[in-house]
């Protein structure tokens, strides 16, 4: 046996290859090494003597590849934590991301324990925002929705493994799904970047649909809000993530077509991230 069959010696290796192909090398390599061993980062440490097989060895030469050629760690783990549920994911969904906790804390904040809401999910993807609501509040009524049956497969799976079997799905290009439906709460992480953004390089391994939807990256934002009142029950409110620099214009977008108590919020890094705004009377 030689020197690289050991878990330490892998794991140098891993973090090497590694390096100027992550922001975070050894966490990187850390992690992959966990998943082709089944162990738990602590156990790399304790086991660090101990020998790979060839098998472990070349499965993960093979992850550290991917990942060296751009692919997200979660769709080479199969999985991403949200809202402190993991969850399944796959290439046909966008890797859910921290910032997009903002969406589910402030729905919730709308959604008072003793009191039955629905809620629509628009673009659901892997599901995280509806599972994450409907494992706060059981009592919902949530309707997630996607225009990819891949990406609803992915989120059917979650709801099945979570447990969360209450929460509805429907297959259809936003309002399309849910048609005549109106609910007291309608949220969406749409494709906000603009299809000629340079930071779609770097996002290359997620799907294209999810990230980018026109040219100026307000196209899917802006046809939400054209259709949102017609689905909102009188006093309903409309929860919209965008681009950090795109919230000015989503208010403006929402104050034209009649929305009040407009509002931005800002993520855990201190950027705008979540605009949201009501409807006073039925539409």
């Amino acid at each position: 046996m030689t020197a690289v069959d050991t878990v330490a010696a892998s794991l140098q290796m891993g973090v090497r290859a590694l390096q100027g192909h992550s922001d975070s090398p050894r966490l990187d390599a850390e992690i992959l090494l966990c998943k082709v061993l089944d162990v738990s980062r602590t156990a790399l440490i304790v086991r660090s003597d101990e020998l790979v097989t060839d098998d472990g060895r070349q499965a993960y030469e093979k992850l550290i590849a991917r990942r060296v050629r751009g692919a997200p760690i979660s769709y080479l783990t199969g999985s991403r934590e949200f809202w402190s549920l993991e969850l399944t994911v796959t290439p046909d969904v966008l890797v859910p991301r921290p910032e997009t906790e903002l969406v589910v804390e402030l729905a919730l904040a709308l959604c008072p324990l003793d009191q039955t809401r629905s809620v629509l999910d628009l673009g659901t993807g892997s599901g995280a925002i509806a599972l994450a609501i409907a494992a706060e509040r059981p009592s919902l009524r949530i309707t997630g929705v996607d225009i990819s049956a891949p990406a609803l497969a992915v989120a059917m799976q979650n709801s099945r493994k979570l447990d969360l079997p209450h929460v509805r799905w429907r297959a259809g290009s936003w309002f399309d799904a849910v048609p005549g439906e109106r609910f007291d709460i309608i949220v969406a992480n749409p494709p906000y970047v603009a299809s000629g953004d340079p930071a779609l390089t770097k996002l290359a391994a997620e799907p294209l649909l999810a990230l980018a939807s026109g040219p100026t990256g307000l196209e899917a934002l802006a046809a939400i809000i054209d259709r949102a009142a017609l689905h909102l029950n009188p006093s309903g409110w409309l929860l919209l993530e965008h681009g950090s620099a795109q919230a000015g214009q989503v208010a403006g977008l929402l104050g034209a077509h009649g929305f009040g108590c407009i509002r931005s919020h800002h993520d855990y890094s201190g950027k705008p991230r979540v605009t949201m705004g009501t409807v006073h009377s039925s539409h």
